[in-house]
C-alpha cells in the first residue's frame, strides 16, 4: 500500500503550507507550495509525485476517506475509520459502511454488518479468502457521499417522482 496522501490531501497540505508562510510575510506562489509539499514527500517536485499518484497501486486507504468495493461479494460505501500499517506494506483498515451490509447469501436469514476491520494488501484487497477463493473485502476506490433518504409520505408510503412505477401505481395496475 501506498503511504501517499491522495491528491485532494496534498493540495490542502501546500494551500495551508502557503498560508502560514503568507502570515509569517513570506509569499509564494501556490506551484512553489506544491513543489515543497512534494519535497517534503520525498519526490523531486510537484509534477514527479503528481504522476507517482497516478500510478500508485491502489486506492489511497487513509482515516476519513470515503471509499466503496464489495465485502463478502456485497456492494458498500463507506469511510475508512482507521489504517494501521502492517509489516510487508500491508494494512489493517476499519471501516464504516454507510448502509449495513447483509453477510449471509441464504435468503432464510441474515447478518448485518455495520463495521469491519480486515488485513488488506496495496491494492485494497483482504489476505483471507472466502471458501470459493475470493477475498473477504476488495477496496475498489473513492466513493460518492451517501444518498439522503428517500422523505416519506404521513402515511409512510416513499413519494414517487415520477417514471413507469409512479403511472402503474396511479392507474391501479402492479
Amino acid at each position: 500500500m501506498t503511504d501517499l496522501p491522495d491528491r485532494a490531501a496534498l493540495k490542502a497540505r501546500a494551500r495551508a503550507l502557503r498560508a502560514a508562510l503568507a502570515r509569517r510575510g513570506q509569499v509564494i506562489a501556490h506551484g512553489q507550495a506544491l513543489d515543497l509539499v512534494a519535497r517534503q514527500m520525498g519526490a523531486r517536485d510537484w509534477n514527479t509525485l503528481s504522476a507517482r499518484l497516478a500510478t500508485s497501486a491502489g486506492p489511497a486507504l487513509h482515516p476519513g476517506a470515503r471509499v466503496a468495493g464489495r465485502f463478502l461479494g456485497r456492494s458498500f460505501t463507506g469511510r475508512i475509520l482507521q489504517a494501521l500499517p502492517l509489516p510487508d506494506g500491508k494494512l489493517r483498515l476499519s471501516l464504516r459502511f454507510d448502509r449495513p451490509v447483509d453477510t449471509v447469501r441464504f435468503a432464510g436469514f441474515s447478518n448485518l454488518r455495520h463495521r469491519v476491520t480486515a488485513d488488506v494488501d496495496a491494492r485494497g484487497r483482504s489476505l483471507r479468502l472466502t471458501s470459493d477463493g475470493m477475498p473477504h473485502l476488495v477496496v475498489t476506490g473513492p466513493a460518492r457521499p451517501p444518498r439522503p433518504p428517500r422523505r416519506r409520505k404521513p402515511g409512510g408510503l416513499a413519494l414517487q417522482t415520477g417514471g413507469s412505477r409512479a403511472k402503474s401505481a396511479a392507474s391501479g395496475k402492479s
